[in-house]
């Protein structure tokens, strides 16, 4: 009864402090921002740690030239004839390394989609997608494998900063706005992980660190 009764004093003294909540004695200090603001490559090595650990494969080209190089190697290693791609301009730099790709418009029977994307949150190692891209909204569900290629000034810390970043850009926000973290998986199986099942079974993320002048 003594701990039931300790409890009941508790609970009672919670509900009068938020009946009658104290004025912060310092109101000049509170910071309307965070006080620790990651650097921009703290944010790529963040949000790799948690894109990877998310089942994501990462990775980091210097340039454009560097961009367009590795992904020649990765359609070729795997043998892609197929590829869905409104982004069609990565495409056609291809052929400067005598490799022309087979573009498609039949996403559901491609071999994999290339999109760009608007934000990756380090936090969470979240691609963020959204109407505002010519990639449309179906390209990084449907297609068996996706494909997104990035810049690290598109990097934020937390879904907070990207929804500040689209309303600093316009009033209004995308009609759509997609968060893809890492390739789709579910345990509704007998409890059993299996990736794939309702969306791409590996995601691709390129990160570049700068334009090519």
């Amino acid at each position: 009864m003594e701990s039931q009764g300790a409890k009941t004093k508790i609970l009672q003294k919670i509900k009068q402090a938020l009946e009658k909540p104290v004025a912060v004695p310092f109101p000049d200090q509170i910071a309307d921002r965070p006080i620790f603001i990651p650097t921009e490559q703290e944010l790529a090595i963040g949000f790799a740690q948690k894109f990877t650990e998310l089942l994501g494969k990462f990775v980091y080209c210097s340039d454009e030239g560097e961009l367009v190089n590795q992904l020649a190697k990765l359609i070729h290693s795997n043998k892609w004839e197929k590829i869905y791609s409104r982004e069609s301009g990565w495409l056609d730099d291809m052929k400067e390394f005598s490799f022309d790709p087979v573009t498609t418009d039949d996403l559901a029977g491609c071999d994999a989609a290339i999109t760009l994307c608007d934000h990756l949150i380090a936090r969470t190692g979240t691609i963020v997608l959204s109407s505002q891209q010519l990639s449309g909204r179906t390209s990084s569900v449907y297609a068996p494998i996706h494909i997104c290629i990035a810049y690290t000034h598109q990097l934020v810390f937390d879904i907070s900063d990207s929804l500040a970043a689209f309303k600093a850009e316009s009033d209004a926000l995308p009609s759509m706005i997609s968060y893809a973290t890492g390739p789709s998986r579910t345990a509704d199986i007998e409890k059993t992980l299996v990736v794939g099942v309702h969306g791409p079974k590996e995601v691709y993320c390129f990160l570049v660190d700068k334009l090519l002048d």
